[in-house]
């Protein structure tokens, strides 16, 4: 018999629900995770009794989507999502059900979730409910939709993507029919928000297969991602490398969209409703990462004055992943050289200047255009120069333009 560890907090729940009479389970991802040995983010609880049930056992709870049945309880300063079996009515836009159902049969909750493998409920009591092959598919690294996939698709089109990234995540391959549906009900992306459709994209470039975003453009779904979304094709090329990058958003975003033109890049992103740090960030990395940076600690800190310490060491991966030949050896220079301007505490940065704006005035320049040229004068002298950055020294500079 399969067992799997339930968190004491998530057990307390199920147990008081089935002392109260009522089915209860584990059910969904955190059931498909522990029998890959994966440890759950959020531990998600499907149980027979309605939701004004539920909160008559627990006495905290919070209603987090009560028309469609969940309640979230609060147990040992954990928040659980229990959720009533339900019967999904009709999914008049491609997203979202018109209606739902209560029911107090599990199975009908089990079939109308998804794909096999999060389609299992545990409970210790009855152990492990598997109706629709999940176990089966965890072993083969199938990806396969419960039931007919062309309705698991029309009812909710973002299970598409879903699709892919779990194949992307896991490392699974998807089955035949279901990737038939996928190419097949790709148009209905259109009705998926761009933000939903982001996060998605986003967590298929941050697994283990990121190149697994090939599948989104051989599905032919890419035309339906966003306006623009097609134009990234040509990242598709060494797409295995981005696995050798850093794993933050902006770094692989980068990655894909590197052979794009840096406003092009960021266009695609701002369609897809990303945050603005993201898109500046890529904006900037897709502008740097071709241009070779001199083995000078003087350019280098030119550089760096022009991005975030984070980002330079960004840019550093993802030059190290993509350029080749003579210059990676240069590459280690360039890296040991911005250790060494960091930890000497160099002045990268133009506030961190010894002589301000206010430094200026008292000097006698008037303030306006001609003090802000003032200061990037010195600020470049101070790039060149780090030993100079002293107010003294920078004070009778200035008193060159007065």
């Amino acid at each position: 018999m399969i067992t799997i560890q339930v968190p004491d907090a998530a057990g307390k729940i199920i147990k008081q629900l089935n002392t109260h009479g009522f089915e209860a389970y584990a059910v969904g991802g955190c059931v498909r995770d522990s029998l890959l040995l994966r440890v759950p983010k959020d531990w998600d609880i499907t149980t027979s009794a309605k939701p004004e049930q539920v909160k008559e056992i627990f006495a905290r709870t919070v209603d987090t989507g009560i028309l469609h049945g969940t309640v979230t309880v609060l147990m040992e300063h954990e928040a659980y999502e229990v959720t009533t079996y339900r019967i999904d009515g009709e999914y008049e836009d491609g997203r979202h059900p018109k209606s739902v159902e209560f029911t107090g049969n599990l199975l009908e909750d089990l079939k109308r979730r998804d794909f096999t493998i999060n389609a299992m409920a545990y409970s210790d009591r009855d152990g492990l409910v598997d109706a629709f092959g999940g176990v089966r598919d965890l072993d083969d690294g199938i990806i396969r939709c419960v039931g007919n996939p062309m309705d698991r698709f029309n009812e909710d089109a973002l299970r598409i993507l879903r699709a892919i990234r779990f194949s992307a995540q896991l490392g699974f391959c998807i089955e035949e029919d279901t990737n038939k549906a996928i190419s097949a009900i790709a148009p209905n992306m259109e009705k998926v928000s761009k933000e939903r459709i982001a996060v998605e994209l986003t967590k298929l470039l941050l697994s283990d297969y990121p190149e697994q975003m090939r599948a989104v453009y051989e599905s032919g779904i890419a035309p339906y991602v966003s306006t623009h979304f097609s134009a990234a094709q040509r990242g598709l090329f060494q797409l295995e490398k981005l696995k050798l990058l850093p794993s933050s958003k902006h770094v692989r975003w980068s990655g894909l969209l590197r052979f794009l033109d840096p406003k092009q890049a960021a266009g695609i992103l701002k369609e897809l409703k990303l945050d603005n740090d993201t898109v500046e960030q890529v904006r900037l990395l897709t502008d740097l990462w071709k241009r070779e940076i001199p083995a000078s600690k003087p350019e280098i800190r030119k550089v760096m004055s022009r991005i975030k310490t984070s980002l330079f060491e960004d840019l550093l991966s993802f030059q190290t992943v993509f350029l080749n030949g003579p210059y990676l050896e240069q590459l280690k220079t360039v890296g040991q050289y911005a250790e060494e301007i960091i930890n000497d505490g160099n002045c990268i940065r133009l506030k961190d200047m010894a002589v301000t704006g206010r430094d200026l005035i008292e000097s006698g320049i008037k303030p306006g255009p001609r003090m802000g040229e003032i200061l990037e004068v010195l600020f470049d002298e101070v790039i060149k120069n780090p030993d100079n950055n002293n107010r003294e020294y920078l004070l009778n500079y200035s008193k060159d333009f007065l």
